[in-house]
């Protein structure tokens, strides 16, 4: 053969070509929240089909529908500062909150009536998780000896803490792992804990100063968190093994992490106001928030087969539509009780995701039948020899 493309085969990449030619963009809808400067900051999907959302400003619970409609509940304590919210055991949701002093877990039902357990001895309380033994459990992050515990509290309020070995190691995030285990990040040891759920701990070191942030179990069967100081998405199997991703760009502050409905992880790049998409095998792509100076904290898989976060800078919910073509990812190398009155927010309006200028190409029509002409100059070629 002359080392020439034959004519069938570029024939047939070109019809497939103009097959995707017009596959849609994938859009992110924002949804503002009621009350001004609240900073949303933690957010879960609830058993009830809607998500959940910490106001970490304005002490209050925000539910919204998928479809855009915000409701919000007033936590009794005052200056309560929630921070992240999980789905508990019980059919309510469980959150923390970073009081001034030792903190507070409260517990709120799907029709908005709270319930506040204190007790805390070790410090504030910051990621929360429901465990594989029915219980809750968090973290309690500030430096010894005010806390550097992790806290396991039953649906009836009864706290078990225990303390992390590593002194002074600010555990920020805690995760239910695939191996009945719970697993958490240790930002200032730059450690990954695993304990078990009768409280035995055992430490990972991670391979260079990261700063690990927060936790999520990945599809895969590992752990997946973010390295906020690195700027990387690190990787730990059940057995311990770290590996590293170098982000593709800088200035991120990579935070939230939570694995998607469409078998990626998803997670949110805080200062520079974008949503990075990893998939298993460590391909990243960034996507641009169409508001700017959005500052994504956490990211959850909703109930509607999309992707929410919270967006702390603008004071809104958003959504990542998935059913949108999804992005080509770009491959980066592994480096080693008061009754609420609902206020319905305004309808969005799509903003399509920035992303390079196009470009030109045939249309789809052209591009076929380019491809059909191909094919038969390609036939009367062959007859000729």
């Amino acid at each position: 053969m002359s080392g020439r493309v034959p004519f069938a085969v570029l024939a047939a990449f070109l019809a497939l070509l103009a097959a995707g030619a017009a596959a849609p963009a994938q859009t992110i809808d924002e949804f503002p929240v009621p009350t001004a400067n609240s900073a949303p900051l933690g957010i879960a999907a609830g058993p009830d089909g809607n998500l959940w959302f910490v106001e970490n400003q304005a002490n209050q619970i925000g539910r919204i529908t998928p479809s855009g409609v915000v409701t919000e509940f007033p936590i009794p304590t005052a200056g309560s500062l929630p921070w992240y919210i999980t789905p508990g055991p019980d059919g309510a949701l469980w959150f923390s909150e970073q009081l001034p002093g030792l903190g507070q877990i409260g517990r709120i039902t799907t029709s908005g009536v709270i319930t506040e357990f204190g007790g805390l001895t070790g410090g504030p309380p910051r990621g929360i998780t429901a465990g594989p033994d029915g219980n809750l459990w968090f973290v309690e992050f500030s430096d010894a000896p005010f806390g550097n515990a992790i806290g396991r509290m039953t649906p009836s309020g009864v706290l078990t803490e225990f303390p992390i070995p590593t002194v002074n190691s600010n555990p920020s995030d805690i995760v239910a792992g695939p191996d009945g285990n719970l697993w958490f990040t240790e930002g200032s040891a730059d450690n990954v804990g695993r304990i078990s759920t009768s409280g035995v701990i055992t430490e990972f070191p991670l391979p260079a100063s990261g700063r690990g942030e927060d936790i999520a179990a990945g599809p895969d069967g590992n752990l997946w968190f973010t390295e906020w100081f690195a700027e990387k998405i690190g990787r730990i199997t059940t057995a311990g093994v770290v590996t590293e991703f170098a982000l593709p760009s800088t200035g991120n502050l990579a935070w939230g992490i939570a694995s998607g409905p469409d078998g990626n992880l998803w997670f949110a790049e805080f200062q520079s106001s974008r949503i990075g998409q990893i998939t298993t095998g460590g391909a990243i792509t960034e996507l641009a928030i169409p508001t700017s100076s959005a500052h994504p904290y956490r990211v959850c898989a909703g109930p509607d087969g999309n992707v929410w976060f919270a967006e702390t800078g603008t004071n809104q919910i958003a959504r990542i539509n998935l059913a949108a073509a999804a992005p080509t990812p770009t491959p980066t190398p592994a480096a080693g009780a008061a009754t609420p009155t609902p206020r319905p927010t305004p309808s969005p309006t799509p903003a399509t995701l920035a992303s390079p200028a196009p470009v030109p190409m045939l249309s789809r029509e052209s591009l076929a039948v380019f491809a059909v002409l191909l094919a038969g100059a390609g036939l009367i070629l062959r007859r000729s020899r």
